[in-house]
């Protein structure tokens, strides 16, 4: 299990009966989705700890859902959230778990799409409203979404990462942080990529057009006021 020092756990202060188990959770649900993509039709929450032990009291439930409605932490209509996913037909189901040597703040979402394709995330709320997404589809990832964070599956071949840095050089754009994770070598890797500046779409794109790449997600930060 990581350690957590007391940077990890600074964060903005969040409307809620705990930041970690409302404001990371809708942060944590919210990043998710992103990762996850559109037309979400049922989600299963699979809440390991603090979050199994106390989250219909503490209002996690409700952010969890509001975060996956891609509702901000401080959406006045979090409350709302069950409602409004009801509306949508998105079906949503919670199942209390022991995920091992983890936080104790962190959810497992099994989340399915209208296509029938399904995407399993894990992530853990560390305290202060922040969050650690250490698991997408079985891969180990580890980003917090605190920086604007590029999110690719490539194919494992010598270049790949060069092109796509020349891509971010040409847009000015400085990396704050990589790491590579792959399964093989030769097989698919999976890079959480950092940068100082915020990503555009047409940045994405050009990104998508390189031939190695499978999938390309962008996450900016989710700040208040902010983007």
């Amino acid at each position: 299990m990581r350690d957590y020092g007391v940077f990890d756990i600074l964060g903005p202060i969040m409307i809620g009966p705990s930041s970690s188990h409302t404001a990371g959770a809708a942060r944590l649900a919210k990043v998710a989705a992103i990762i996850a993509g559109d037309k979400i039709t049922e989600v299963e929450f699979l809440l390991h700890g603090s979050f199994a032990q106390t989250y219909r009291g503490h209002g996690t439930d409700k952010a969890l859902v509001a975060g996956i409605l891609n509702m901000d932490p401080w959406d006045e209509n979090l409350k709302k959230s069950f409602d409004i996913a009801r509306s949508k037909g998105i079906n949503i189901k919670f199942t209390e778990t022991d995920l091992g040597d983890v936080h104790p703040n962190t959810v497992k979402f099994i989340i399915k799409k209208e296509d029938g394709h399904i995407t399993e995330i894990t992530g853990s709320s560390i305290g202060g409203g922040n969050i650690l997404i250490f698991n997408i589809d079985g891969q180990n990832v580890e980003f917090t979404g605190e920086h604007p964070t590029i999110l690719t599956q490539h194919r494992d071949l010598p270049g790949v990462i060069s092109k796509i840095s020349s891509i971010l050089y040409e847009h000015n754009i400085n990396i704050a942080g990589m790491r590579v994770y792959r399964s093989g070598k030769g097989k698919m890797a999976t890079m959480a990529l950092e940068t100082d500046s915020l990503i555009s779409e047409g940045l994405m794109n050009k990104i998508k057009q390189i031939d190695e790449i499978e999938s390309v997600k962008f996450i900016n930060p989710i700040i208040e006021g902010g983007i």
